[in-house]
């Protein structure tokens, strides 16, 4: 695999305000990367200075293997952008919008490249309607369907499903996966941390212009203590020796649960299902509960799920 996108030392102020203070990440190609962070962390200044909106004061940025400062022209050609609200022209057909761009990127064979694109996003039955009519998750599909006219092997999604209901943001998350699976490269922010978990193969967490955790959701989550083994009893008396074998769980009498804490790998879970039977003390069932991204972020921010991204 190669690199995608590569920032070391990112440095970005307004006045006399940091936004950026020394960020470093990589992105391999062919993944999803996402980057949250709450209200004012600077996820959409890393966004503009990555996809040459605004100019670092300081570090290295490469994108597609070009510097985001010299090779602007390179860049921009290697990549596509989808903002937080869809950049579709509502006074134009479906149809006339994807046209319009092939167009404006002198695409050979535009008609194919078209009907291809409203085909794929389940659009051809409304090509010929204008835009004002579509729906919140239409429009979302067709800006996306416009970002990939010229083939663009980065795309910056910045909050794709803001606003959609959930079958809608089940479907720009299909989309999403099909792009990673033809070997494109997503830099996804968002609100929804469901949606980061559900998508990315790398997350990083930004607060105060800062990066504070990078990995894998499944590395973020191990970070954060609350995991737990949910058992629940056939009667009182068969809790209460389950408790005895565990100190430190917690019980609940009415549901006749217990909470074991861990953070149920194999063989934690194993020793545990061992214990009970030594005791033969037998189960109705069991769960494996284990912090979300939600726990993560408030873990490291000291604050809930962000709102809205960052300006």
């Amino acid at each position: 695999m190669t690199t995608a996108i590569e920032v070391a030392g990112l440095r970005k102020a307004f006045a006399d305000k940091t936004v950026l203070d020394g960020i470093d990440l990589e992105v391999r190609a062919g993944t999803v990367f996402s980057l949250l962070g709450p209200n004012g962390a600077g996820k959409t200044t890393t966004v503009n200075v990555l996809t040459t909106l605004l100019k670092a004061d300081a570090g290295t940025v490469r994108v597609a293997g070009h510097d985001v400062a010299t090779h602007t022209k390179q860049v921009r050609a290697a990549i596509g952008v989808t903002g937080q609200f869809a950049a579709v022209d509502e006074l134009l057909t479906g149809r006339e919008n994807l046209r319009l761009m092939a167009d404006l990127k002198r695409m050979r064979g535009a008609g194919e490249l078209v009907d291809g694109l409203l085909e794929r996003f389940d659009l051809t039955e409304a090509a010929a309607k204008l835009v004002h009519t579509y729906s919140g998750g239409m429009r979302r599909k067709l800006d996306l369907a416009m970002t990939l006219v010229g083939g663009p092997r980065i795309i910056f999604l910045d909050e794709p499903t803001t606003g959609l209901d959930p079958r809608s943001r089940r479907t720009m998350w299909g989309i999403v996966r099909e792009l990673v699976a033809e070997g494109v490269t997503i830099f996804l922010t968002t609100q929804y941390l469901e949606e980061a978990d559900q998508l990315a193969d790398r997350v990083a967490v930004l607060d105060h212009g800062r990066l504070v955790a990078q990995g894998t959701p499944a590395e973020l989550k191990r970070q954060v203590p609350g995991g737990h083994v949910r058992l629940r009893l056939a009667d009182p008396a068969t809790l209460a020796a389950a408790a005895a074998v565990f100190p430190g769980s917690t019980r609940d009498e009415q549901d006749l649960v217990l909470q074991v804490p861990g953070g149920g790998d194999v063989r934690e879970l194993r020793a545990l299902l061992d214990r009970l039977d030594a005791h033969d003390i037998g189960i109705e069932e069991f769960s494996v509960h284990t912090p979300d991204l939600d726990d993560v972020f408030l873990a490291l921010t000291g604050r809930t799920n962000p709102e809205v991204v960052a300006k």
